[in-house]
């Protein structure tokens, strides 16, 4: 049985020549939508194969995430730039925690890119408040979604399980989505 990591390599490979292609000059139209097709699908599979392995180490009580000090609202902000800027709006304060800055990241970009998804919204409000940040508008059928009691989005519910596993917790209060960080 190949094992997550078994993956990554050559997935690697094919998302970096893709990357490499996508920005030659010289390509005709139709070769550089193509490549470039590749290029984002292979790097959907890489976050694939990252949040499967996240939950996999989750559910066999071997995730030991590497700490790191990370303010929140440079999380958040971070975690808005792999979605697109314009398609969050993040404000507020944040305050400095230890916490697997990467996972963590992932995990506020997966909950806000699920909130546009399936609330149907062009955007999406990420405000912070220290600890916790609120994703809002938050619709009632994308809600249980969200907090993955409904596996329609694979990344949300990796997502509220990194946050759980170091003492977090997400919640769905009226349209807001609120992540708070332990």
């Amino acid at each position: 049985m190949l094992a997550c990591h078994d993956l990554r390599t050559p997935l690697a490979t094919v998302h970096g020549f893709a990357h490499t292609l996508a920005r030659n000059e010289d390509l005709d139209d139709t070769t550089a939508r193509y490549v470039g097709m590749i290029d984002a699908a292979a790097g959907q599979l890489a976050e694939l194969i990252d949040d499967l392995s996240v939950s996999a180490r989750l559910a066999g009580d071997r995730y030991d995430p590497p700490l790191r000090a990370v303010d929140t609202l440079e999380l958040a902000r971070s975690a808005a730039e792999r979605l697109g800027e314009e398609r969050v709006l993040v404000s507020g304060e944040g305050v400095e925690l230890e916490v697997d800055v990467e996972a963590c990241e992932r995990a506020v970009g997966a909950l806000a890119r699920c909130a546009l998804r399936h609330g149907g919204f062009e955007e999406v409000e990420l405000k912070v408040h220290g600890p916790e940040l609120a994703i809002s508008p938050v619709t009632p059928a994308s809600a249980p979604v969200l907090l993955g009691e409904d596996l329609r989005d694979l990344g949300a519910a990796v997502a509220v399980r990194v946050v759980q596993a170091r003492g977090g917790s997400v919640a769905v209060d009226g349209g807001e989505l609120t992540i708070r960080f332990a």
